[in-house]
């Protein structure tokens, strides 16, 4: 399916042109007024006859009134040029709505240019853990080892808790982070949130959320899942890193505030990643989501207008974090030390086919669920 879309400024003629061209080929398409999901709100157009257009609203389809509002965020985008266009590929297949760009990545400009073609709303996967700096001005940094990179994802966190971690590098590294994503895409991060979860850290969630607020970049992420708990197939070193993960998170809450941060209703997406997702536990998953639309007391973030709810559910807002793609091969792609054993592991195609899933997808249309993305809040 060609989804067309009506964001990034494009004109109605050229919408027409394209959609004149698919037909032509005898190939399916949809025209979106944003870049959502195939079921999202949009104009259609479908052959009629073999030979004309009828262009008609999506909201002539038989698709409930919408409880909730997810973005599916693909992260990493820019790890590599696999990976960059898996992500693309399950974005034009409905899978994701929105990505996160790795800035220090060795393949963002291609990301970046792939994102500006295809019209995918894009935001900021801020590191301060894999690879290369940005920032120029870092030489001897305590953010970097004795071979010039980042300390990884523990060692970063070891140096922190050690107290040797200077947070004015920290801002620094963040700031040319978001300056190189301006230079890249032509615009600011729609959201900003941190590779491997480094921005709710004590201290760095301090100054990432001053960052953010100083660059008006009004939303984050805030990975706390309902019923992680209670994820025993998990495994145990798994568990501990995300309960330590939400600890943190649970302690940024009052920070990210206090600076006018803003960040969806539910998360998602500790529990569904590589092997671990399936159909069924994204529906496992979903399940808080859409059982929070059904309490009275839920009162969304992120949504100002009135209509927000019914006399029977209130919209709810989510993100979904995944980790999509075609996988790495070795010595391509990371961000300066070459791609590391997640990137190259083919639990990445695996997320990218169970997430363009027509069981997936249909779940959402038949459940209410819109995907959209963070600047559509």
């Amino acid at each position: 399916m060609h989804i067309i879309a009506l964001s990034g400024g494009g004109s109605r003629k050229h919408l027409m042109n394209r959609a004149q061209q698919l037909r032509k080929r005898k190939l399916p398409f949809y025209i979106s007024r944003r870049s959502f999901s195939p079921y999202s709100a949009g104009y259609t157009v479908k052959r009629t006859n073999g030979k004309n257009l009828a262009i008609k609203w999506q909201g002539e389809e038989k698709m409930p009134q919408p409880k909730v509002k997810l973005v599916v965020t693909g992260d990493d985008f820019g790890y590599c040029e696999r990976r960059n266009q898996g992500i693309v590929d399950l974005f034009k297949a409905g899978g994701i709505s929105n990505v996160s760009l790795l800035v220090n990545a060795v393949s963002a400009e291609h990301a970046a240019e792939l994102a500006k073609r295809n019209h995918i709303p894009i935001g900021l996967h801020a590191n301060l853990s894999e690879g290369l700096p940005v920032s120029q001005d870092l030489t001897g940094s305590t953010l970097l080892n004795k071979d010039g990179f980042f300390h990884g994802k523990m060692g970063f966190r070891e140096v922190l808790q050690s107290g040797q971690l200077k947070m004015s590098e920290v801002e620094a590294e963040l700031r040319a982070q978001v300056n190189r994503f301006c230079e890249l895409v032509g615009h600011m991060p729609y959201h900003m949130d941190g590779h491997q979860h480094v921005h709710v850290l004590p201290e760095v969630r301090e100054v990432f959320a001053q960052v953010l607020s100083d660059f008006g970049i009004t939303y984050t992420r805030v990975p706390i899942e309902p019923g992680l708990k209670f994820c025993t197939f998990l495994p145990s070193h798994l568990r501990d890193f995300n309960a330590q993960v939400e600890k943190d998170a649970l302690e940024s809450i009052e920070v990210f505030h206090r600076h006018g941060i803003r960040w969806p209703d539910v998360y998602l997406g500790l529990s569904t990643m590589g092997k671990n997702m399936s159909v069924s536990n994204l529906k496992r998953a979903l399940g808080f989501t859409l059982e929070a639309s059904l309490d009275d007391g839920v009162t969304s973030q992120l949504i100002q207008s009135n209509d927000a709810a019914t006399d029977s559910y209130r919209l709810v807002t989510a993100e979904l974090m995944v980790h999509p793609g075609y996988p790495s091969q070795p010595h391509q792609g990371g961000c300066g030390e070459g791609p590391d054993d997640f990137s190259q592991s083919a639990d990445r195609l695996h997320e990218l086919n169970t997430l363009r899933d027509p069981l997936v997808l249909n779940y959402y249309r038949q459940q209410g669920i819109l995907l959209c993305a963070f600047k559509d809040f």
